[in-house]
């Protein structure tokens, strides 16, 4: 048996890092705060739409991960990532909390057992980590960060406000 590749078992560690980071983040909010639209605006996302976001791009790249373990992966080049991305959150949108959370959950479990068979790194699965792992969450996590932080001060501040 081989020893791990260091720069495949720090991808590994940065997902996790990542995936973390955004599931503490995520866990900060009761609910109804997962639900106030503000994360992004123009479309104007809630912390389900990010969900939603991150969890049907780990299930689009666990797809591709899978088309390339059987030899039938086309490549990345005619991916039009702002196409894919609003197809994709239109696939998600309205769709309850639990819903969305599950997805992502299970995107991400399904992303990491396909990645983890793959025995060569590539470009192409390279790509695929980009669009879908720890740099795609690094896209997302200062934002989500600001927003949780905006969010719990709104809590406060409307909680020491004198009853109406």
């Amino acid at each position: 048996m081989h020893p791990p590749d260091p720069q495949f078992v720090a991808e590994l560690e940065a997902e996790a890092r990542g995936w973390y980071d955004f599931t503490r983040l995520v866990r900060a909010l009761p609910l109804e705060e997962r639900l106030v639209p503000g994360y992004y605006r123009d479309p104007d996302w809630t912390v389900r739409d990010l969900a939603a976001h991150l969890g049907t791009w780990l299930a689009e790249a666990q797809i591709q991960f899978e088309r390339m373990l059987a030899n039938t992966y086309e490549g990345h080049a005619d991916v039009d990532i702002d196409a894919l991305n609003a197809k994709l959150l239109d696939a998600m949108r309205g769709q309850p909390w639990e819903v969305a959370w599950i997805q992502a959950n299970a995107a991400r479990t399904q992303m990491l057992e396909a990645w983890l068979k793959l025995s060569d790194r590539t470009e192409e699965t390279e790509w695929w980590i980009a669009k879908a792992g720890a740099p795609h969450y690094n896209e997302h996590l200062p934002r989500l960060h600001e927003w949780v932080a905006e969010l719990q001060t709104m809590r406060v501040s409307s909680s020491a406000a004198p009853g109406v």
